[in-house]
């Protein structure tokens, strides 16, 4: 038998505010045609004053909690992914833990940037495999619309706030590529290309900073990258693209999406895409999308699932996943 992390429970929450495109042309030289052709994104949420990244950790963590029919005390540990922490600490994790009324287990944050749900799916995965915890509540959450620098009409425009939210509970499996539950996960990064994707602020500079990146650098690494690793993943328990019924990518940019789909071998018929409505929401953007995913009845027990994702670092990797 084989310990495997199994999905019990899913779900999102996303802001009040709906941002159209169109709400930029009144501040920027944009246009709702430039910002879809080259995005694919229509629209976008933004926290409202006041609301924070946990707030919204804790909206979603609520949803999985009753999608899986659990109560806050029964989750074992908490893992927050996200680059928009509430403080510089203590963790986002922790104030979701009181939010949902849990006071035995641990909480702590995970930061890969848009890769972040990825590492700390696999952070999970290996807490469950090797006895550390039974029951443990993934979440991703972001605020990124508080970095944003709305001067700069390549990178305001593609951004939203979000989060999502997935419990994995230990089950034993035949130890298959049959197995429900994380098969393989595949982990990358590569400081040499910090410079491409990062905030211009932290402790050293005593201020937050702000989102800086070049975009076309970021794109010509992404389409390789993600192509890549989501192979490795699915070669590590003897799968092939042929195999997967679903890949739920990263939402930065429908045409990274497109690009990536079709080096993996995917047809976009069998890929999850929320970017238009939802924007990138960094590391919300996964978990996102698979709750949408399931929502929309496309996600099923039994599927295979392949999530895939880069972010600043550049940090990148994959989740093989039979849902």
């Amino acid at each position: 038998m084989t310990r495997r992390a199994v999905v019990k429970g899913i779900g999102h929450y996303l802001p009040e505010r709906i941002v159209p495109n169109s709400e930029f042309e009144k501040t920027l030289e944009t246009s709702d045609e430039w910002i879809r052709a080259r995005s694919g994104i229509e629209r976008r949420h933004f926290a409202a004053e006041g609301q924070t990244t946990s707030d919204l950790a804790t909206r979603a963590a609520l949803a999985a909690l009753a999608s899986a029919g659990m109560q806050g005390d029964q989750i074992d540990a908490i893992v927050l992914a996200t680059s928009t922490p509430d403080m510089t600490f203590p963790s986002a994790a922790t104030m979701v833990q009181n939010a949902i009324g849990n006071t035995t287990g641990y909480a702590f944050d995970v930061q890969a940037v848009c890769a972040g749900f990825v590492y700390a799916m696999s952070t999970a995965n290996a807490m469950i495999v090797s006895g550390q915890a039974k029951t443990v509540m993934v979440i991703g959450a972001e605020t990124f619309s508080k970095i944003m620098d709305w001067t700069d009409r390549s990178t305001c425009v593609l951004f939203g706030d979000g989060a999502g939210a997935l419990i994995l509970q230990a089950e034993d499996g035949d130890g298959t590529n049959a197995d429900r539950g994380i098969l393989s996960t595949d982990l990358n990064s590569d400081g040499r290309y910090k410079d491409l994707l990062y905030v211009d602020g932290g402790v050293a500079t005593q201020n937050t900073g702000m989102l800086r990146m070049e975009g076309k650098e970021v794109f010509r690494h992404a389409v390789e990258k993600l192509a890549a690793t989501a192979d490795t993943a699915l070669h590590k328990v003897g799968l092939s693209a042929d195999d997967v019924t679903w890949v739920v990518p990263h939402q930065a940019n429908i045409r990274i999406i497109q690009a990536t789909a079709k080096k993996l071998g995917v047809g976009m018929d069998r890929v999850v895409v929320t970017v238009q409505d939802h924007g990138n929401t960094s590391a919300a953007s996964i978990p996102l999308a698979l709750s949408v995913g399931v929502e929309r009845g496309q996600i099923k027990q039994g599927d295979l699932v392949v999530t895939e994702a880069i972010g600043g670092g550049l940090a990148w990797g994959a989740v093989i996943l039979r849902w």
